[in-house]
């Protein structure tokens, strides 16, 4: 038969909570109706909230940031290590009628000044520095640039502020002049089919494009608790970072809706995150293969009680993703495997617990609720047999609405029956579980995150010396690949005025203009890029040559 499947039930039904129509911005209150005095967050040492203390900050925010003058379909940046303000900053700009874009803390000044301008975020919400990295002044760097733009009406610190920007504390200052009245009517304005969040993420094309997505993926988060039998009575560990949308649909919002708490972390550490399992008797554990493979090796150093876990989120089916989804099993917990990306949602495709070790862990899950499958042939498009591999295509509510002011990538990305073109490569088993097998575009997945080949080329293009390149993936035992570029010099290259690049040359310019995971690992000079008939690049020789030039 062709492999079109479908599971799709009554798409517009609503439940008692009325979750089809629910906003993102409603949630913290229903948890404190429901939940009222168990706890919501914990964070470091000394922070914890309840659910009803939880919604009572989310609201402070909410009315702060309406005496800022964030509008109803105002974009607000937000550029800041994972912290309980990250929450609520989270629920409070979608309580107002604005919508969230969530900036990758790994961004450095380049890349965050194109996300904000082409957001055309109103509002820029950050921190003075997180560890080593200042990210007040890689603002500083291209402030300028931002500002010209024309959309940046204000910029808030959390920390030490910049001349002529708003501190955190003045952003609450000003929201006690709003009242509850003002604040409620705000809330209850708001649609929602209206944008809740543009989801910033890397393509084959060049820079990042905004996902756009509505409050509409709410019923599926919901579908989901249910089908992981998540509680008020579950402590999830957020350890990914909340720009995510794994760690912000799959935790934060999740733990929202079951009225269960999530232990905070401001990055992954596999110790740290193991203790914090054992002292707060944590029952979730969540991350791709490299994240639990460093818990692994953290349990090895030192073993530590797992008792209290009671399942995990690994997202496996990859070749490489097996055997450290195998051994999550025998050393933590069950864990569920399962497929999404920010086009799609998260966890569109997704395992049960009681489904096999194999089904968990050698498949990348079962289409939910609402959810169509097809895996075609990406020459023909025509839809495959089962166990064919061929590129993965989803349907779904879900669904993104489209790229933020790009209406070509969109074009090209979702078809006119609502079909969207995943670019994975993905074969379907006859039991109904899609198997992810990797990227059939150029798109590179390092340690989770994505990463644009053309972008990087675009950088190294621009610099003296360079005259054609080609960036590819090279596998890594740890991030599951790692860039590489093939460079070919100009011609003059090394006479006259035009220098004879080398590596450093070219690695050196990017370090603090682009995020770390972007920059390739090594650089590999030679005369030629091995080409198509029709001119292009042909990539999977020079992913194959990588493996020997780098042996």
């Amino acid at each position: 038969m062709l492999e079109t499947l479908t599971n799709v039930t009554s798409a517009n039904r609503n439940d008692a909570t009325g979750f089809d129509n629910m906003r993102l911005g409603d949630l913290p209150a229903r948890a404190a109706t429901h939940w009222g005095d168990r706890p919501a967050v914990y964070f470091g040492t000394d922070h914890v909230e309840t659910h009803r203390e939880f919604s009572a900050n989310v609201d402070r925010v909410a009315k702060g940031l309406m005496a800022l003058g964030v509008t109803s379909g105002n974009h607000v940046g937000l550029w800041m290590t994972n912290r309980p303000e990250w929450l609520h900053l989270m629920y409070a700009v979608s309580k107002v009628g604005g919508c969230l874009v969530p900036l990758n803390t790994r961004y450095r000044s380049a890349d965050m000044a194109y996300t904000v301008v082409n957001a055309q975020c109103s509002h820029l919400i950050t921190i003075d520095k997180s560890g080593p990295i200042d990210y007040r002044s890689l603002f500083a760097e291209v402030r300028g640039e931002i500002e010209a733009a024309g959309h940046l009406q204000d910029t808030v610190f959390m920390g030490q502020q910049l001349d002529g920007t708003t501190s955190w504390d003045q952003l609450m200052a000003g929201g006690t002049d709003v009242s509850d009245a003002e604040l409620a009517a705000r809330a209850e304005a708001v649609d929602p089919d209206q944008l809740m969040m543009l989801a910033y993420t890397s393509g084959t094309t060049g820079h990042p494009k905004g996902v756009m997505h509505t409050h509409r993926p709410l019923r599926n988060i919901r579908e989901r608790t249910m089908l992981l039998g998540h509680t008020k009575n579950d402590i999830h560990l957020n350890y990914l970072p909340l720009f995510h949308i794994y760690s912000l649909s799959e935790i934060a919002v999740m733990s929202t809706i079951n009225g269960s708490a999530q232990v905070l972390f401001e990055a992954f550490d596999g110790d740290d995150a193991l203790d914090a399992m054992e002292s707060y008797g944590a029952t979730v554990m969540h991350g791709f293969d490299s994240h639990w493979a460093d818990l692994l090796a953290a349990q090895d150093r030192r073993e530590r009680d797992t008792s209290s876990l009671r399942v995990g989120s690994l997202a496996a089916g990859m070749k490489s993703s097996i055997p450290t989804a195998r051994r999550s099993q025998e050393v933590f917990c069950p864990t569920i495997s399962g497929f999404g990306m920010s086009e799609s949602w998260a966890f569109i495709c997704c395992s049960h617990p009681t489904d096999s070790v194999e089904q968990r862990t050698e498949a990348s899950g079962y289409p939910m609720d609402g959810v169509e499958v097809e895996i075609r042939d990406p020459e023909t498009g025509k839809v495959l047999p089962a166990n064919t591999e061929g590129v993965l295509f989803v349907r779904n509510f879900t669904v993104t609405q489209g790229y933020w002011a790009n209406p070509e990538a969109t074009a090209e990305t979702i078809d006119a029956d609502g079909w969207l073109d995943t670019g994975d490569l993905a074969s379907l088993r006859p039991d109904g579980h899609v198997v992810l097998i990797g990227r059939f575009k150029d798109m590179l997945k390092v340690g989770g995150e994505n990463m644009s080949p053309a972008e990087v080329e675009g950088y190294l293009l621009a610099m003296p010396g360079v005259a054609e390149v080609a960036v590819v993936a090279y596998p890594d035992d740890r991030l599951s690949e790692v860039p590489v570029a093939y460079v070919v010099r100009t011609k003059d290259a090394g006479a006259g005025e035009v220098p004879l690049v080398s590596e450093d040359d070219l690695i050196n310019p990017l370090r603090g203009k682009i995020a770390s995971y972007k920059i390739p690992r090594a650089v590999l000079f030679v005369d030629e890029l091995p080409m198509t008939p029709s001119g292009k690049i042909r990539k999977v020789e020079l992913r194959a040559r990588a493996l020997e030039d780098l042996a």
